[in-house]
């Protein structure tokens, strides 16, 4: 039987990352502040896409996905009840991109250089197990991408038993995962969104993903 999923967020990353859980037989609930916006997305995934608030999101599910603004992130787990958090693994797809225009192609970040996004919410949630997971990527490309060679997706997070679970989310997503350490890893991991999105904001190219070669 495979595990629920609560999704905080509403946006693009979470419905996609929603329809591929969904895709892969798991049961989902979006959680949003405004169910309306959402419907014609459940209608379109069937029995497997539950709508509900932040915290019923939370508390549906045995994994928790959090897919919203940077910006936004801790409060978001705020609304959505460190209880329902306790113990729980947090795939974490967040970054920390500042509200400032890119300069010469490069995002802004609103961390400092020796800090991460992910750091403070773990920080601020120590009961739930963080996964840094889907943040130097494009949504286009997050479920089962056809590239030639299969990519790598980068992770870190203080629990073992939590990037093993998320380990096999993403191999069932059709990526290879490359575990990255402890919490102080996201530093480097979310600012690969910013080498990530250079290729986009200079060229239009969005259409890539990283690939770690070991000899």
């Amino acid at each position: 039987m495979k595990a629920k999923v609560g999704i905080i967020g509403s946006g693009t990353v979470a419905k996609t990352l929603g329809e591929g859980f969904i895709k892969h037989g798991y049961d989902v609930m979006l959680g949003t502040r405004n169910q309306e916006k959402l419907n014609e997305w459940k209608a379109s995934e069937g029995e497997g896409a539950v709508l509900g608030s932040l915290s019923e999101s939370a508390s549906f599910g045995d994994i928790i996905v959090l897919a919203v603004k940077g910006a936004a992130a801790k409060g978001a787990l705020e609304l959505a009840g460190a209880n329902n958090l306790s113990g729980k693994t947090i795939m974490d797809a967040t970054n920390p991109i500042s509200d400032a225009p890119p300069v010469n192609g490069v995002l802004q970040f609103f961390t400092a250089q020796n800090d991460s996004l992910m750091e403070q919410l773990q920080q601020s949630f120590p009961d739930a197990n963080f996964v840094k997971a889907f943040s130097s990527v494009g949504s286009a490309k997050m479920v089962n991408p056809t590239f030639e060679v299969k990519p790598s997706m980068f992770i870190c997070g203080n629990n073992a038993a939590a990037k093993q679970e998320v380990s096999k989310i993403i191999d069932l997503f059709g990526w290879e995962t490359l575990d990255m350490g402890q919490a102080e890893a996201a530093r480097a991991i979310e600012a690969l969104c910013m080498l990530w999105c250079i290729p986009g904001f200079t060229n239009n190219q969005w259409n890539h993903a990283f690939k770690l070669l070991t000899q």
